[in-house]
């Protein structure tokens, strides 16, 4: 990990403390360190904006941030977080295909993406839908009952 993050992490592990506009300030300072292009620079000033509740703002950072080259776990995260931003400005059809348009595949970043996806279902009113893939993805954690979760999982999303 490079000295850049850890002191991006630092400002995050410090995030509560800080508050919003300082959080802000100190993660635009470091960004200002880097290209103004560099897309991990911009996820952080739209992760920054986002945890500020400044949605639209943080939307153009996530945008930026993807379109110039944002690669592994990070690009995964942004889309998570893009997609919560968008659910939140009212967007959950955009936020639903934003989320269908990425394979975590096995990381632990699986879970949150169909956990956004349910949010973002329920406001686009496909509740049953939303619950079906919850459960389905929440199913393989259980020690018991798992089986029977599953199977409630695929009966919703067939009545859906």
């Amino acid at each position: 990990m490079s000295d850049w993050q850890q002191r991006v992490d630092a400002v995050w592990a410090e995030a509560g403390e800080l508050g919003d506009d300082e959080v802000i300030r100190r993660i635009d300072a470091l960004a200002a360190e880097r290209a103004a292009s560099d897309p991990v620079a911009l996820f952080e000033q739209g992760g920054a904006r986002d945890s500020a509740g400044l949605e639209a703002e943080a939307e153009d950072f996530y945008r930026r941030a993807l379109a110039g080259g944002l690669g592994g776990s990070e690009r995964v995260q942004a889309h998570v977080q893009l997609a919560s931003t968008l659910r939140n400005l009212g967007r959950p059809l955009e936020a639903i295909e934003l989320l269908d348009a990425i394979e975590p595949d096995a990381s632990e970043l699986r879970d949150a993406v169909v956990a956004f996806r349910a949010l973002a279902r329920i406001d686009a009113g496909d509740a049953r839908l939303a619950a079906s893939e919850a459960l389905a993805a929440l199913a393989p954690h259980l020690q018991r009952y798992r089986v029977s979760l599953a199977a409630y999982a695929a009966e919703l999303a067939a009545s859906a």
